[in-house]
Parts: structure tokens; sequence; C-alpha cells
């Protein structure tokens, strides 16, 4: 099973409270742990590396708080997994560190496995913070030779 942390989860979500609140200005830890009703030292654990990793800026003072670094279209979900979890890669092998894998060297399938995470991994890096907090559907385009690829698309006209 490929599955994401908990603090990667949490990460996206509370990225999306930021993102979705830009317009209101500065948010503070407490109100984020209030609307995404996460505890606040898992908000300030959180806060502390989406800060680190440039996706955030603290402003300090009464009315401090915090507010994206960029714009949540040029916020890439592949940059957040990342930050949380280093490298996208489906295995050990198919990230851009060598030698973590005893069978690499031989391995039968490691060119196929490293092209399979280059798919998903595209497909994160094209999925901003700006689509995940608009309402998603998977929709199906025709790729050069006529055949069916899934892929993802904005639901128009409203937000989650």
């Amino acid at each position: 099973m490929i599955r994401l942390g908990k603090l990667t989860d949490y990460g996206l979500v509370l990225m999306s409270y930021v993102a979705k609140g830009d317009e209101q200005g500065l948010r503070t830890a407490r109100d984020l742990a209030a609307q995404s009703k996460l505890p606040l030292p898992t908000v300030s654990k959180l806060l502390k590396v989406l800060l680190q990793s440039g996706f955030l800026v603290s402003h300090r003072g009464i009315k401090g708080g915090y507010t994206l670094a960029r714009d949540a279209r040029d916020i890439s979900v592949a940059e957040i997994i990342s930050a949380f979890e280093g490298p996208i890669g489906l295995t050990e092998c198919t990230t851009d560190i060598s030698g973590l894998c005893d069978l690499e060297p031989s391995c039968p399938i490691k060119r196929n496995q490293q092209m399979i995470s280059q798919v998903v991994r595209g497909a994160l890096e094209k999925l901003t913070l700006a689509d995940l907090i608009h309402p998603l559907q998977l929709i199906a385009i025709r790729d050069e030779r006529g055949n069916l690829v899934p892929g993802i698309s904005r639901i128009s006209g409203s937000t989650q």
C-alpha cells in the first residue's frame, strides 16, 4: 500500500486552510488548530516544517500569524509531500538516492519502477494547492494515440 504519513496528510490539510483563508489575512496557529480540529502542538510542529520549507511566512507581533509565501497556484502538492516525506518514489530505487536497496544493481524491474514513480510524481507536481482547495473530479482525456487516460479537473464554481 502506498500511504502518506499522518503529518504529511495533516500538513496538506493545514496548507489548504491557510490557502482558503489567504484573503482574510494572517492566520494564527490557534485559529488553524481550531479550524482544522488538530491539536495545537501538532499544528505548531506542522507550521515549523512548512516555514522551514518556504511555504509560509511568519509575521510576528500581537496581530501576527502566517500567510502563504507564494500563490497557492505556485505550490505543488508534490512539493508539500516532499517537505514531510522526502523524495517522492514508490520504492527506494526510484528516488535520486542510490544504494538504498541491496537488489538495486541486479533488479529486473528497476527501470519500470522508476517510470511508474515518474508518472505518480508528475501527477502530484501538476496538482497545486489551489486545485486542492476546490472540489476535483476524475475525468478521462485522450492521449496522442486516442487512448483514454484518467486525469483530474476542478469542478468549476464551487469550493469545498
